[in-house]
């Protein structure tokens, strides 16, 4: 048997030779061309022309092993079968570099001795890391993500029999041990701290977990989804590089999934961006656990956020120059950090926006979203939207009169008053944003937040009927069907005594939100 193993020796020799054929612009049919090499701890990237070529490199390390040629082509066939289904532009085949009758190595036919796969390139800067790192997300990109990740949970396979909290568990005790390991004089408080209060907040939810992962919300993910492996095609956002050489890890949560790039966006600042996504997954999600499911956030993002100050305070101790080792510990500290404060989440809080349509709600709603409650800010339950996910119907689909009775109306407000509730019970901070003209309604939403022991706050909006008629005739591609007979109608409308603050909404929208952050108690812009 043991003749049978490759000495050290000779796999060096073999992957010389594999990586200077590889090298070889010839190689792929173009002399004259160029080839960049792109390395990564476990895998080598040809770069020529419009393809790239990946090999696994034959280590192994800790959480892999790629030492052997049968382990290497398994591990990048998985690969091909969890992205090329999601990302068939950029993933093309699983070739091989053979050997052939004159022993060179060639993509022609001969004796395989390595797997490659052959993908397309993109631009790097069509990367969504480049696009945030240039300015806030732009808001259809956001939308756009969160329901491309959407269906790609939708499409993975559940493991209903995983124990939802052990997963995470174990992911929180590693992380807690390698800090402890790795932490930097002086900051033995802040790793403790993280250790303290995940612990802490995993007793508290650990019946959630175990109780989503039984209703199939544990499923095969893509498990990397950070803004570094999401790329635009097409202008769509689309996910690749899943991990795939590890099934334990890559088997979780789809909120533990989706809350890399939540924390990704939000430690980069742009909150706004992250708060859009979490909205809109939970709008396209299937109608179940996704709104009890928020009270896992904290954790979840904080969690992220310590394997990003893991991966860090690792560098540094692997980085030779002072001042670099320097940077990368004051980075990995900064994320940690982030990660005890995702844990120490502000209270949740009710803030209904109501007015007649046409007044800036929903303007108003997604601005303050992000200010409100706990990370990445508050969810918007906006009755438009619910009327169409009622009827099973996209956002944009305009709904025939009859689906807009009082009786469909009081069904769609019966059904945000409980999932207001389950969101404010699960921790988490809601924006209720409906026309609410009937002051039952309104009473019933300021009650969900007495019974809930939160703070309520009430805005209506008021605007001219010429602007408010001009602003619904403007709308397009939104979940609303108002128009200018409905306004007009609304406007006949006796709406009663109104005690919610009202607000001048006839102005611009920034001179809406300026107020409503006053009443809010939201501090103001920060003077640069």
């Amino acid at each position: 048997m043991a003749d049978n193993i490759p000495s050290s020796a000779s796999t060096s020799a073999a992957q010389d030779e594999l990586v200077a054929f590889l090298s070889d612009p010839a190689s792929y049919g173009t002399p004259t061309g160029h080839v960049e090499i792109v390395e990564t701890h476990a895998a080598r990237v040809f770069l020529t022309g419009r393809k790239a070529y990946k090999i696994k490199k034959p280590v192994t390390l800790p959480f892999l092993d790629f030492s052997t040629e049968p382990q290497r082509r398994k591990a990048l066939a998985r690969e091909f079968e969890l992205n090329h289904p999601h990302a068939p532009g950029i993933y093309v085949a699983l070739a091989s570099v053979n050997r052939d009758g004159a022993s060179r190595l060639s993509f022609s036919e001969g004796t395989p001795v390595e797997p490659v796969l052959v993908m397309n390139r993109f631009a790097q800067e069509d990367l969504l890391a480049r696009i945030a790192g240039n300015g806030p997300l732009p808001r259809d990109t956001a939308r756009g993500l969160a329901e491309m990740v959407a269906r790609y949970h939708q499409a993975a396979p559940a493991a209903p029999a995983a124990s939802g909290s052990g997963i995470v568990r174990d992911v929180v005790d590693q992380l807690a041990g390698e800090m402890k390991d790795i932490a930097p004089p002086g900051s033995e408080h802040v790793v403790d701290e993280f250790a303290h209060l995940a612990h802490i907040e995993l007793t508290r939810i650990a019946h959630l977990l175990d109780a989503r992962a039984k209703a199939g919300y544990v499923r095969r993910c893509h498990g990397d989804l950070h803004l570094g492996n999401i790329v635009m095609q097409d202008g769509a956002p689309v996910a690749f590089d899943a991990l795939e050489f590890d099934e334990r890890l890559a088997t979780t949560d789809v909120l533990y999934d989706l809350a890399f790039v939540l924390m990704d966006l939000d430690v980069r600042g742009d909150r706004t961006a992250a708060n859009a996504i979490l909205n809109a997954y939970v709008t396209a999600a299937p109608t179940g656990g996704e709104i009890e499911g928020l009270a896992t956030l904290p954790l979840f993002l904080a969690t992220r956020a310590a394997v990003r100050g893991v991966v860090a305070l690792e560098r540094a101790r692997q980085e030779p120059q002072e001042e670099k080792r320097a940077a990368e510990i004051e980075h990995g500290l900064a994320y940690i950090k982030a990660a005890n404060a995702y844990l120490t989440p502000p209270p949740p809080i009710l803030l209904a926006v109501g007015g007649l349509s046409g007044t800036g709600k929903s303007t108003l709603a997604a601005a303050l979203a992000p200010r409100l409650g706990p990370a990445p800010g508050a969810v918007v339950l906006r009755t438009d939207v619910e009327r169409k996910r009622l009827f099973g119907v996209s956002e944009t689909q305009r709904l025939a009169e009859e689906h807009y009775t009082q009786t469909v109306s009081s069904e769609v407000y019966a059904r945000l008053y409980d999932k207001s509730a389950q969101a404010l019970l699960a921790g988490h901070a809601v924006i209720f944003d409906g026309v609410s003209a009937r002051a039952e309604e309104r009473d019933r939403i300021a009650s969900i937040a007495l019974k809930s022991g939160c703070e309520f706050v009430g805005l209506w909006l008021d605007a001219p009927l010429d602007s408010q008629i001009a602003r619904v005739g403007a709308r397009r591609g939104d979940a609303s069907d108002s128009d200018a007979t409905v306004v007009k109608a609304q406007a006949e409308r006796n709406l009663g005594p109104i005690s919610w603050t009202r607000i001048d909404a006839g102005q611009t929208p920034e001179h809406t939100l300026d107020q409503a952050k006053k009443i809010v108690g939201l501090p103001p812009p920060t003077k640069k």
